[in-house]
């Protein structure tokens, strides 16, 4: 840990862009006063990157089960990251292997893999047709910690996906039937018209999900575990498999 002068010298670099604002009569103005205010409530302002990594109780290179890995890490990160810890990049391919990415809100994690929604007409929705594997990256800044996943990719059954639908907010279900995803708009004003129309039709009934909306999982062969470490001397932990029944093998990577 920190001795007090290394957090309070945290705390003032924190401070700098909002002193420059400060009353020149008392030195330190009200938007300074808010920052040092920030700063004393956010309690990772003031960890270092050892206190971060030392949130699990074990040794994470001495796990066998990289799945039971992933929950604590992944728990971990919904009580730190501030705005979406499920985030993590999709990586696929086109028609003529141009890999593509963007970034999209992981709604399942168990050993069975990771499971994500999409209209199936998108760009992600035709590339995994077509090429029905992916990878897939979480980065939990605040633990300074990833995990990277690659394998195969399906799509879970109707039933899943209709159990998911139904939780989503009206409005995001509204939005699953305006948006022709990932295909060219002419105007937002088009979208929006769009979704006024699907509102007057669903009016007060609940909305169902558009067959093209629907859940897929990719059943990872390969996870890796990436921590920060001083030096850049990270530490690494790569589980393999020859296939989703098959038995984990691990081994540790240079940074």
């Amino acid at each position: 840990m920190k001795s007090a002068k290394a957090n309070v010298s945290v705390a003032h670099l924190a401070l700098r862009p909002a002193t420059r604002k400060a009353d020149g009569r008392s030195g330190v103005g009200q938007v300074a006063r808010v920052a040092i205010l920030s700063a004393l409530a956010h309690p990772f302002l003031l960890r270092s990157v050892g206190v971060l990594n030392d949130l699990s109780t074990a040794d994470f290179t001495e796990v066998t089960d990289p799945f039971a890995l992933f929950q604590l890490w992944f728990e971990e990160a919904r009580a730190t990251e501030i705005n979406d810890p499920e985030a993590m990049t999709l990586a696929t391919v086109d028609a003529e292997g141009l890999p593509d990415a963007r970034m999209i809100l992981c709604k399942g994690a168990d050993a069975r893999g990771l499971v994500f929604y999409s209209n199936i007409e998108s760009a992600k929705g035709r590339e995994l047709k077509a090429q029905p594997r992916a990878a897939a990256l979480f980065h939990w800044k605040s633990l300074r910690r990833q995990a990277r996943f690659r394998g195969a990719v399906a799509e879970v059954t109707a039933a899943e996906s209709d159990a998911y639908f139904a939780t989503r907010p009206r409005g995001s279900q509204i939005g699953a039937w305006a948006s022709q995803q990932s295909r060219p708009l002419a105007s937002r004003a088009d979208l929006e018209a769009a979704v006024q129309a699907y509102e007057r039709r669903f009016a007060s009934a609940e909305v169902p999900r558009p067959e093209y909306w629907r859940g897929y999982r990719l059943e990872p062969v390969e996870i890796e575990f990436w921590r920060d470490r001083p030096s850049r001397l990270h530490e690494r932990i790569m589980f393999t498999r020859s296939t989703p029944e098959a038995i984990w093998e691990k081994r540790l990577l240079y940074p």
